[in-house]
């Protein structure tokens, strides 16, 4: 086990670019945007006038391209890169994107953010009529579906490609002459597109990236959309009309940045009217709110501001520690948390501190940071949750797909209080979630999928299907 201060992951972040001299140069800023997204492996693919190269490695973007030359090597004026956390597939090269297709009549560059959730199925299908996989990520399924389609056209292929994949998916296409973007019919990852001052196009998982590079804002991908760039500009086109928009919550409560835009909500003042709602739902007696850093600092805030309780810095987090992998003793695992978090005993001695968290998801993290704050002389400590109880898995880009990984899975509130050593703890309600986001949309539960809350699946599980009701009847003891 590793002893996160968060233990969600989200699987990665995709940035691309048509129409700048030095695409592979903003993509490298880009991805540094992203890269809160995936931290396992990075990538950028370059364009030069229909020559597609490639640089990719496992770690950081600045490590993967920690020498002036990996990125001179990436010449062109397209590029598409990739930031990776690993959901399906293992933290192998091999995995690593944006993928690189070598074809006897074509090159053709991939980048995926999501889960699929047909994988199997298909991949036993196509291995029974002779395909090779040369990665262990599902990423790779959809060339095969496009070089298997009979169809004449590029987009036509991919149209059909996209149609047999199944779950949370936006994908990045790079061929010679455009650059494609894809999104699944739920719209269950982010996907958004910008313009620079110098006309050139950019893509993004999250909107933060573009402030950094210089683009501004001009639209979304909606669900079921392909949207294709080349040097005559930018055009829409459709795969599919069976669309449900249902983004997920988790973008809102935890791992988009900030300063992100998503369907016209901004993810900071979505985070803070949680916390505001959150305040309003638990009625606490206490003398200061203190947020978990980073991703619970907006919900902390709403939360002080609508209770009249001083909002303070009662928890510090390190920014330069690496991950906790398995310590050998007990001491250096507590250790481990310590490095990373550190509670300002001058400012939590004595006081009846409300702290207020995004999520909980296996409770580890939990209770040790309630113990921090014990240990620096809180008087009471009241656990705050700005999301409600995370009891069923994700199978569409989250790496928790078993309900045995969850403790409000498996124990009441009382109990999870008890667990983590709380005075005591509330969850935000999911009807407070939704209001938070607040999306102006008729989509069922305000634009949001909520099945993490609630256990309702927008679209189908398919290959997981199984596996999710046998988790249903799973216990699990967490102590």
């Amino acid at each position: 086990m590793t002893y996160e201060v968060k233990s969600l992951n989200e699987e990665c972040g995709l940035f691309g670019i048509w129409g700048h001299p030095q695409a592979s140069q903003v993509t490298y800023f880009g991805l540094h945007s992203l890269q809160h997204r995936g931290q396992e492996g990075a990538g950028i693919l370059a364009n030069e006038a229909g020559t597609l190269r490639r640089h990719r490695g496992l770690g950081l973007v600045s490590e993967v391209f920690r020498h002036q030359e990996d990125l001179e090597s990436l010449r062109g004026q397209a590029a598409i890169g990739h930031v990776r956390y690993a959901t399906a597939g293992g933290a192998s090269i091999n995995n690593v994107q944006p993928f690189l297709f070598d074809f006897f009549d074509m090159q053709l560059g991939l980048a995926h953010n999501g889960n699929l959730t047909n994988t199997q199925s298909l991949k036993r299908e196509l291995e029974a009529q002779g395909a090779i996989f040369a990665s262990s990520s599902d990423t790779e399924i959809l060339m095969h579906l496009i070089r298997r389609s009979q169809k004449e056209e590029l987009l036509d292929k991919i149209k059909e490609a996209l149609n047999q994949v199944k779950g949370g998916f936006a994908y990045l296409i790079m061929a010679e002459d455009k650059l494609i973007a894809a999104l699944d019919p739920n719209g269950f990852r982010p996907l958004s597109i910008g313009q620079m001052k110098n006309g050139a196009w950019v893509v993004s998982s999250e909107t933060c990236a573009f402030e950094v590079v210089g683009a501004e804002w001009i639209e979304d991908v909606k669900p079921g959309e392909i949207v294709i760039i080349d040097d005559h500009g930018i055009r829409h086109d459709r795969y599919t009309e069976d669309t449900q928009l249902a983004i997920c919550s988790m973008e809102y409560v935890y791992f988009a940045r900030p300063d992100s835009v998503i369907n016209g909500v901004n993810v900071h003042a979505a985070r803070k009217k949680m916390g505001r709602r959150l305040a309003q739902e638990a009625k606490i007696e206490a003398d200061i709110v203190v947020g978990v850093p980073n991703s619970s600092l907006s919900a902390a805030s709403g939360y002080a501001e609508e209770s009249g309780l001083p909002y303070e810095m009662g928890l510090i987090k390190n920014q330069y520690t690496q991950r906790t992998f398995i310590q050998p003793t007990q001491e250096l695992r507590e250790q481990g948390v310590r490095m990373k978090l550190s509670a300002v005993s001058s400012i939590v001695r004595g006081k009846r501190v409300v702290m207020v968290d995004d999520s909980i998801v296996r409770g580890t993290t939990s209770r040790r940071i309630v113990q921090l704050l014990r240990d620096a002389g809180a008087a009471e400590v009241h656990v705050a949750i700005a999301s409600p109880p995370l009891k069923y898995p994700c199978f569409f880009g989250i790496d928790i797909q078993q309900r045995s990984e969850l403790i409000a899975a498996n124990h009441s509130k009382e109990e999870i209080c008890e667990i983590i050593g709380a005075d005591s703890l509330t969850f935000l309600s999911l009807e407070g979630l939704i209001e938070g986001v607040g999306m102006e949309t008729d989509a069922p539960n305000g634009g949001l999928c909520v099945a993490y809350f609630d256990g309702n699946y927008p679209t189908p599980l398919y290959d997981y299907e199984k596996r999710y009701l046998e988790s249903l009847a799973e216990k699990t003891s967490f102590y």
